[in-house]
């Protein structure tokens, strides 16, 4: 049921609507769970299931990159204070990934469906 063709296009784009286009991010979201929808031809459920991992797994490498970012950027005290920015930033922000864990794969789902039913009346 899983496309990873279109899981993986989705992801990328995901990642990029992310970490370029923050303000336009809803809008970014929208597009890239058509695309991912209409990449997987799979009829609307096919659609929604695969916009939703793309987006599940955008979200993920998201905050990856963020807490390396915390982690290893303008630390004063060396390597302790990357590993307390570390902690700080996983232990604060882990509520905050989860909704957006929800949010990228409600707003990718919903308009990956309509991607795959287009797809799919070809």
């Amino acid at each position: 049921m899983t496309k990873w063709s279109a899981v993986i296009t989705g992801f990328i784009l995901a990642v990029f609507v992310k970490s370029f286009f923050a303000q336009y991010e809803f809008i970014g979201l929208l597009i890239v769970g058509f695309i991912t929808g209409y990449i997987a031809h799979s009829g609307a459920l096919g659609g929604l299931w695969n916009a939703a991992v793309a987006g599940a797994l955008g979200t993920i490498v998201a905050a990856i990159l963020f807490i390396f970012a915390a982690t290893f950027g303008g630390s004063v005290l060396g390597i302790f204070g990357g590993l307390t920015g570390f902690t700080v930033s996983g232990i604060a922000s882990i509520v905050t990934i989860i909704g957006y864990l929800i949010y990228y794969a409600i707003v990718m789902g919903i308009t990956g469906a309509v991607g795959g039913a287009i797809a799919s009346k070809k």
